[in-house]
């Protein structure tokens, strides 16, 4: 695998993740599994989440963010 170009660094990506109107309102967001790996790291991924309070689910290949520190209730 090639160097990741600067504007797709890590650091970036995450940054870009959480300037979407979705994660500045404290609501959901999703991305793909294989581009979290990619341009992030899962474990990288997961640890700023952790660090952030964000619970995440993984799911048919998409992580789930919720952008909040409430708590996930399953209905069904």
């Amino acid at each position: 695998m090639s160097a990741m170009p600067e504007f797709l660094s890590s650091d970036h990506w995450i940054s870009h993740l959480f300037s979407s109107q979705a994660a500045r309102e404290g609501s959901v967001v999703r991305r793909k599994v294989r581009d979290v790996e990619r341009f992030v790291g899962r474990e990288k991924f997961l640890e700023d989440m952790e660090r952030r309070g964000f619970p995440v689910l993984e799911n048919a290949g998409q992580f789930v963010i919720f952008c909040n520190q409430e708590p996930i209730r399953r209905v069904v």
